[in-house]
């Protein structure tokens, strides 16, 4: 296929006319032309006159450098693509060699001196010495039988110049593989380096500097990408929807909470989750803090505690949610926007965040869903007695006497808007009574 406006066209006949009308079809059909057949002439020798005659196949250099630029921005492994390409340009450099070098070897006569190639009966046996010969000398190992003729001494070494050159573009390209993965576990993961820095130049404790590291530790180690936001901010919006909702959305759709949810409210809601890693004995919330998000458990355990911070009161585990008592406004509510529970990470856990602003917008959209988020937390505050019904009544009531007085302020407004509008009437036919008026009068 071809692209035609971005988009990839798979019509084999659209496909074909582009072909043949293109500068590349001459110059395939001229890469793949027999030549070789012109070593059946009388008088060409065979060796080297067939490689010769092949030199043709070589026009197919840059469609094969399109070909491995095609593979390495389609692959999902491009680092290791890599390697694999520098190790085939390795092997095929080392192969042309040995073909110069027995071709030499065949010119000077074989087996004359101990630097050419042996007389061998079999043919596989010459290669093989030929490629050995060859590693040997682009290795510059040294191992080699010294040259005697000029020859062979120019051979050496414009030899030994090749392998200069091909160190340094091994080297460069191994050079470059590691700054690449380097660059893409930068983009992923954070480092751990400046924050280990800062540690000691604070004088922190082992302890805390210990932690730090075992966060890391565990965020490469689980491939936990705390920067997905940063990540996919290149991407448009509906792709980015789309991308966090193949990611996301099965986690998503495990919460209880969310089981009786419109889909549409879920992709809305999916946009908006910030992951979160905590620790063994870190807390995610305390007691009294203003609550400015919520927080669903996608993996791990977290555990309810007292005051003391040990005694635990319950554990929550995957599919649960906590923290939203203190974003929505439930009518008869002691603690207001305040957290009513100390919630402590037994061990490593991943959460999804949602902030308070993000709530809202999700929830003004559905009322459905906020009533069902109201209704069980409402059930949760009294469960734990911090529900006020009588607040909560009086709250019902001052919003229905204020509803009925908003009721009357609206008719009342309709009834002038009405008198206004008699009024505005009859000053116009007033207007035009005087107007017609004057004009008898004229």
């Amino acid at each position: 296929g071809f692209l035609e406006d971005g988009i990839l066209v798979q019509d084999v006949s659209r496909t074909r006319q582009r072909y043949l009308r293109s500068w590349t079809f001459p110059w395939d059909v001229t890469t793949v032309l027999p030549t070789e057949l012109f070593c059946l002439l009388p008088g060409v020798p065979r060796v080297p006159g067939v490689p010769a005659a092949r030199a043709n196949r070589c026009l197919r250099v840059p469609r094969l450098f399109e070909a491995f630029d095609q593979c390495e921005m389609r692959t999902g492994w491009p680092n290791v693509f890599r390697v694999s390409k520098l190790t085939l340009y390795l092997l095929l450099g080392i192969h042309w060699h040995s073909c110069l070098y027995f071709a030499l070897s065949a010119q000077l006569g074989l087996g004359v001196d101990p630097w050419v190639c042996p007389g061998f009966t079999r043919l596989l046996r010459r290669y093989l010495h030929s490629f050995y010969f060859s590693t040997l000398l682009l290795a510059t190992v040294g191992d080699t039988p010294a040259p005697r003729r000029d020859e062979e001494f120019l051979f050496v070494t414009a030899g030994f110049l090749l392998a200069v050159l091909g160190f340094a573009t091994i080297t460069g390209n191994i050079s470059t593989v590691i700054v690449n993965l380097s660059a893409a576990d930068a983009a992923f993961y954070p480092d751990a380096g400046p924050v280990q820095r800062y540690l000691r130049a604070r004088g922190a404790g082992r302890q805390l500097v210990g932690r730090v590291v075992r966060w890391h530790q565990h965020l490469r180690a689980q491939r936990k990408l705390p920067a997905e936001q940063e990540v996919l901010q290149h991407l448009s919006w509906g792709l980015r929807a789309e991308v966090a909702a193949s990611v996301h959305l099965p986690a998503l759709q495990r919460v209880r909470l969310f089981h009786s949810w419109e889909d549409g409210v879920l992709r809305q809601l999916v946009l908006r989750l910030r992951p979160q890693v905590f620790g063994p004995g870190e807390f995610v919330c305390r007691r009294g803090d203003v609550g400015h998000e919520m927080y669903f458990i996608r993996e791990g355990r977290l555990a309810v505690v007292a005051e003391d911070g040990v005694t635990q009161l319950a554990v929550l585990g995957e599919g649960l949610y906590f923290g939203e008592i203190s974003l929505i406004n439930i009518k008869g509510n002691i603690a207001g926007n305040r957290r009513t529970a100390n919630i402590l990470s037994i061990g490593y856990s991943d959460l999804f965040c949602l902030g308070k602003e993000d709530l809202a917008e999700v929830l003004a959209e559905f009322p459905c869903a906020r009533a069902a988020m109201e209704a069980k937390g409402r059930e949760l505050l009294q469960g734990m007695g911090r529900l006020d019904t009588g607040a909560e009544t009086t709250l019902m009531a001052a919003e229905a006497e204020a509803e009925r007085q908003l009721q009357k302020l609206e008719v009342a407004l309709d009834g002038l808007q009405t008198q206004a509008a008699r009024l505005l009437a009859q000053l116009e036919a007033s207007a035009l009574r005087m107007a017609l008026r004057v004009q008898h009068l004229e």
